[in-house]
C-alpha cells in the first residue's frame, strides 16, 4: 500500500497532517504579509533613486527577503529562538508579548494560523488526495496573503495576482478546476470586467475607483476557475464589500468617501466559489427552470 492509498482510506490522519504542514504555512504567509509589501517598496525607492540620478541610501531594509533575516522581534530586533515561533501555542505562552522587550504582538499573527489552518483543513476534506487539494491549497494561501496585504498597504503584489494567474492556466490543462478555453476566457474577462468599469467611472466621475491590481486579481481568477465564476465573483465582493463598508461607516461614523480595499472581498468570494461556486450556479439554474 503506497502513501497516497493509506491516507485515502484514513482520512483522519491526512486531515492532521494537512492541519499540522498548514500552521507552518501560516506561520510563513505572516512574514510573506509583512516582508513582501516593504521589499516592493524598497525595490522602488531604488528604482526611482536611479532614474532620478540619485545616489542610494542603503538601509537595513535592502537586506530584507523573505528568508533573511531569520525571525525577530520588530521591536528590539533580537532573534526569535525556535519555541517562540511555535504556530499559535508559542502567542500564548509569551502571554502576546515579546521574550525579550515584551513589547505586544499582534493578535493577527495567530489568527493567520488558525485562518490558514482552518481553511486548509476544509479544503483537504473536500477534494481528498488528489492534485485538486493541492491546487486549493496553494489558491487559498495566495488569497489568505493577499487579503492581508491589501488590508494593510492597498496593494495587490504583481508576485502573487500573476502567480495566482499562471497556477490557475496551468491547472486548466490537467482540468483541476476547469479547462484551458474557459481559464483563457476567464482571465481575458477578468480583467476587462474591472478594466472597462474603471474607465467609465473615471469618465464620468473623473476619479480612479480601483487599482489595476484588482484587475488582475479577477484575471487569476478567473484563470483558475472559468470564465462562468466571474458574475458569481463580483456579485458577491461587491454584496461582501457593501455590508463591511456600510458596517465600517456606522462604527466609525464617517460617512465622506473613503478608499477602502476590494482585494479582500474579492477573496472571500473567489474562495467561496473555488468550495461552493458550482453548486451555487447547478442550484441557480435549477431555480431558473421551475
Amino acid at each position: 500500500m503506497n502513501i497516497l492509498n493509506f491516507l485515502t482510506e484514513n482520512q483522519s490522519i491526512f486531515l492532521v497532517l494537512v492541519a499540522l504542514f498548514a500552521l507552518l504555512i501560516g506561520s510563513f504567509l505572516n512574514v510573506l504579509i509583512y516582508r513582501l509589501p516593504r521589499m516592493i517598496q524598497n525595490a522602488w525607492n531604488q528604482e526611482c533613486r536611479h532614474y532620478l540620478g540619485l545616489k542610494s541610501q542603503p538601509t537595513d531594509i535592502e537586506k530584507l527577503n523573505l528568508y533573511l533575516p531569520l525571525s525577530h522581534c520588530t521591536e528590539c530586533k533580537k532573534g526569535l529562538k525556535p519555541w517562540h515561533n511555535i504556530p499559535i501555542i508559542s502567542y500564548f505562552i509569551l502571554r502576546g508579548k515579546c521574550a525579550y522587550c515584551h513589547s505586544k504582538i499582534s493578535i493577527r499573527y495567530p489568527l493567520v494560523e488558525l485562518l490558514c489552518c482552518i481553511t486548509s483543513v476544509y479544503v483537504a476534506w473536500r477534494f481528498g488526495v488528489s492534485w485538486q487539494t493541492v491546487s486549493a491549497l496553494l489558491f487559498t494561501w495566495i488569497l489568505i496573503s493577499l487579503t492581508f496585504i491589501d488590508l494593510d498597504h492597498h496593494m495587490l503584489p504583481d508576485q502573487l495576482t500573476l502567480l495566482l494567474l499562471w497556477l490557475g492556466l496551468l491547472g486548466s490543462i490537467y482540468f483541476l478546476f476547469t479547462n484551458s478555453h474557459d481559464a483563457i476566457i476567464g482571465a481575458i474577462a477578468g480583467y476587462l470586467v474591472f478594466a472597462l468599469t474603471q474607465w467609465v467611472f473615471k469618465l464620468i466621475t473623473g476619479k480612479i475607483g480601483m487599482g489595476q491590481g484588482d484587475y488582475k486579481f479577477l484575471a487569476a481568477l478567473g484563470a483558475y476557475l472559468g470564465w462562468q465564476q466571474l458574475p458569481l465573483i463580483v456579485l458577491l465582493a461587491s454584496f461582501i464589500g457593501m455590508i463591511f463598508g456600510l458596517t465600517h461607516m456606522m462604527i466609525k461614523r464617517q460617512y465622506k468617501s473613503i478608499p477602502l480595499p476590494f482585494g479582500p472581498y474579492l477573496a472571500v468570494a473567489g474562495w467561496i466559489s473555488l468550495i461552493w461556486g458550482g453548486d451555487i450556479l447547478h442550484l441557480y439554474l435549477n431555480t431558473l427552470m421551475l
